[in-house]
Order: C-alpha cells, then structure tokens, then sequence
C-alpha cells in the first residue's frame, strides 16, 4: 500500500469513529454521560481510537494539514491509554461535544468521495 493510501486508511479511521462518538452522545446530557458507564466508556474507546490512527499518518500527511490538531489529538489517547485513572469526565465531553464535530467536517475534506452504489 501508498504511503497516501495508508494515510487515507487512517484519516478514515479517525472519521469513522469520529462519527461513531457523535452519535453516541447525540441528544445525550452531560449528567447521562456520567452516569451511563457504557456510554464514557464507548465514548473513551472511540476517542482512542482516532489518536491512535493519528499518531500512524505520516509526518508529511501532518504537516500538509497543520489544521488538524494532531499532537492534541494524540495526546488525548495517550491519556486515555496510559492514565486512565486522570480522565476528567468534563474534559471528555467536552471533546465529544463540542471538538468532534469540527473534526468530523475537517476530516471528510481530506477524504476523496466514496464511490456511489449502483
């Protein structure tokens, strides 16, 4: 595979999951998200999930698209993977909530269209 093919896969990544924590929290409160364990923890694994594909774009895919914040991006995960016992419940809703949708929309610019179905 490309090395652009590669960072596509990722950025695709990043989107899926990226949307998947929209949905999740979609019409959701934050007292619901701090009282649904399932829901933090679906949330949380998704959230890694985009920092992980992060942290695997090339340097060069970074750097041609500096308004994406990458390091804080990754940085996140790390939390999440690392020092889970430090994750603060605002902090993280407040990336699901209100950091996410602008990410989704950075994201799907960076992406060729689909293919329609026939």
């Amino acid at each position: 595979m490309r090395p652009e093919q590669r960072d596509a896969a990722y950025v695709w990544d990043m989107l899926d999951a990226a949307k998947a924590v929209h949905e999740f929290v979609a019409n959701r409160l934050f007292h619901e998200y701090t009282t649904n364990r399932m829901l933090r923890g679906a949330v949380e694994r998704q959230v890694e999930i985009i920092g992980e594909a992060a942290n695997k774009v090339s340097k060069e895919f970074k750097e041609k698209h500096p308004e994406i914040r990458w390091q804080q991006i990754i940085s996140q995960r790390n939390v999440l993977a690392h020092e889970y016992g430090e994750v603060e419940d605002e902090l993280l809703w407040k990336v699901a909530t209100v950091h996410i949708p602008g990410l989704i929309q950075q994201l799907e610019k960076l992406l060729p269209p689909l293919p329609e179905e026939k």
